[in-house]
């Protein structure tokens, strides 16, 4: 789901839990993404709580327990990832996509993908769900986790 023609989720969330697993880098972006994540839970009816982790790198393993937990039905990770001079950004986005990922299929719960990987500060605040963004990444993951836990849920006979 991203930017310009990205769908509205209708999907019922009532009776999911979600937890906003959010890094600790860039504050102001990660404040805008954790609102957009609380309000797209509280639109589509999930239970949510959040857990902070240092970074980006960390939500990984985090999210890793919680998927875990079969009281679980999603897990919305947000970070931030800004490209600088040296290869450190190449590392930690793919450490970050490939562990989430394998999360996400390890354990079949769903992960909402709410990782900002941008050239400079001002394009993550563009999509951060902010007052003057373009984009709320942090509500479009939210969204995509729960309408995939309702799939699944429906698929098991749960829902």
């Amino acid at each position: 789901m991203s930017g310009a023609g990205s769908p509205e989720v209708t999907v019922d969330g009532t009776g999911l839990s979600v937890v906003i697993l959010a890094a600790s880098w860039h504050t102001v972006v990660m404040d805008g993404l954790i609102a957009g994540a609380r309000r797209e839970c509280d639109r589509l009816g999930a239970a949510h709580r959040l857990v902070r982790v240092p970074g980006s790198f960390e939500l990984p393993v985090a999210a890793q327990e919680f998927a875990d937990d079969p009281a679980v039905d999603a897990v919305v990770c947000l970070g931030v990832i800004i490209r600088g001079g040296t290869p450190h950004f190449e590392f930690v986005a793919s450490a970050t996509t490939d562990g989430l990922t394998r999360v996400a299929l390890d354990t079949r719960t769903p992960v909402g993908f709410g990782i900002l990987t941008t050239d400079n500060e001002q394009q993550a605040l563009d999509r951060a769900g902010l007052e003057g963004s373009v984009e709320d990444k942090g509500a479009e993951a939210a969204a995509a986790a729960i309408a995939t836990a309702r799939l699944l849920a429906t698929s098991r006979g749960r829902g």
